[in-house]
C-alpha cells in the first residue's frame, strides 16, 4: 500500500513537471503577447539592429518581453536579425511575431517634390527611410557616380524625378540613389528623349528650363505658354532674363536659401554669377529648384506662339499678360506697377 502511494506521488510529480513544461512552452511560443490595444502596430528595426537594440524596440509593443527573447532565442532568430518595417496584429504570439520579423519587411512610399537643393532633398528623403540626411548628401554628391552618369553637383538635382516611390524603410543612401537613376532613366521615354531633342536640348537642359518655368508660374495651365517665350528667347539669342534665376543668386552668394526675397530689384540684376539670366546667355548651370513632372512636360510640349516677354496681370491673379515685343510689354509692365503700389497704399 505504501509503495503504491509513493509510486502514485511519482507519477503526479512527473506529470505535473511535464504540465509546467508543457504551459511553459506554451506561454514562450503560442500565448498571445501583444500589449497594445489598436488593431495594427508597426516597428522599424535598423539594419545594423543589435539584441538590445532590438529588444529596445519591440518592448513598449509586448506583454512579455522575456518571453519573447527566449523564443527568439530559441528559433535563432537573434542571430539573423533583419532590418526594416515590420507589422504587428493584435494577440500575436511570439511564434507568428518571430515568423513575421524572418520574411520580407513591408514596403514604404516615399514622397519628394518641390526641393529647392540636394540639402532640402536629403533632409525630405531621411524623414522617410532609415538612411540619414547626412549619409544621403554625401551619396547625392558622389563624384565618381556623377562623372559615370553624366551628371555634376550643379546637375545633380536633376536627376531625382519628384513622384511617390516604393522602397523598403531600410534602404541605404547608395541602394536610394540607384533607384532614383533607374527612375530617371525610365522617366525619359523615347517621346520625350524625342522632344527634347527637336528643342536642342538635353534632358538635364529640360529640367533646368523647367525649374524656372515653375517658379515664374504656379499655374499649371499657363507653364506651356510660359515655356514657349523662353524657348522663343534661346532661338533668337536673347537672354532669359528671369527673376527666379537672380533670387537663386542671391541666395547662393550669400549662402542663405531660407531668405525671403519678394522683390528683384535693379541693383540685383548686375549680381555677377552664372545663374543670373539677366547676365549670361542660355540656361544656367543646373536647375534652379526640383520642378514638378507638370512642368518638365511644359518645357517638352510648349505652347507655340510669338510671345517674348511676360509680366504678371492684375486682372488674374496668379497669371501673366505676354507681349510680342518690348513696347507692348513695358506699358503692361507700368500697368502691373502701379497696381502694384496702390495694392500698398490700401494695406
Amino acid at each position: 500500500m505504501y509503495k503504491r502511494k509513493i509510486g502514485l506521488a511519482i507519477v503526479l510529480i512527473i506529470a505535473g513537471i511535464g504540465l509546467y513544461f508543457a504551459y511553459a512552452f506554451y506561454r514562450v511560443f503560442f500565448a498571445p503577447n501583444t500589449a497594445f490595444n489598436n488593431t495594427t502596430s508597426y516597428v522599424f528595426i535598423t539594419s545594423d539592429a543589435s539584441v538590445n537594440a532590438l529588444m529596445e524596440e519591440l518592448t513598449p509593443l509586448l506583454k512579455s518581453p522575456d518571453d519573447f527573447r527566449l523564443a527568439a532565442q530559441k528559433k535563432g532568430y537573434l542571430d539573423r536579425i533583419r532590418g526594416g518595417k515590420y507589422a504587428f496584429r493584435q494577440g500575436m504570439n511570439n511564434n507568428e511575431i518571430i515568423n513575421g520579423l524572418r520574411v520580407r519587411p513591408l514596403p514604404i512610399r516615399v514622397t519628394f517634390n518641390n526641393q529647392e537643393r540636394l540639402a532640402n532633398l536629403a533632409g525630405r528623403v531621411a524623414d522617410q527611410i532609415e538612411a540619414d540626411s547626412l549619409s544621403l548628401i554625401d551619396q547625392f554628391l558622389d563624384a565618381d557616380f556623377l562623372i559615370e552618369n553624366g551628371f555634376t553637383s550643379e546637375t545633380a538635382l536633376a536627376m531625382y524625378v519628384p513622384n511617390s516611390y516604393e522602397l523598403f524603410w531600410n534602404t541605404s543612401a547608395a541602394k536610394f540613389q540607384q533607384r532614383m537613376l533607374k527612375e530617371y532613366k525610365r522617366f525619359w521615354t523615347p517621346k520625350r528623349l524625342a522632344a527634347a531633342e527637336e528643342k536642342g536640348l538635353t534632358p538635364i537642359e529640360v529640367i533646368t528650363l523647367a525649374s524656372i518655368v515653375q517658379k515664374e508660374s504656379v499655374k499649371v495651365d499657363e507653364r506651356p505658354s510660359i515655356t514657349g517665350v523662353y524657348l522663343n528667347r534661346l532661338r533668337k539669342r536673347m537672354r532669359l532674363q528671369a527673376d527666379p534665376t537672380v533670387i537663386y543668386a542671391l541666395k547662393k552668394e550669400r549662402n542663405d536659401f531660407d531668405l525671403v526675397i519678394r522683390r528683384v530689384l535693379k541693383k540685383d540684376l548686375k549680381l555677377k554669377s552664372s545663374y543670373n539670366t539677366y547676365r549670361i546667355k542660355g540656361l544656367p548651370p543646373g536647375p534652379i529648384g526640383m520642378p514638378d513632372v507638370s512642368a518638365i512636360d511644359a518645357v517638352l510640349f510648349p505652347k507655340q506662339h510669338k510671345y517674348l516677354y511676360f509680366v504678371a496681370d492684375p486682372t488674374k491673379p496668379g497669371y501673366h499678360d505676354f507681349s510680342t515685343n518690348l513696347r507692348e510689354h513695358n506699358r503692361k509692365a507700368r500697368r502691373y506697377y502701379r497696381w502694384l503700389n496702390e495694392q500698398r497704399l490700401y494695406r
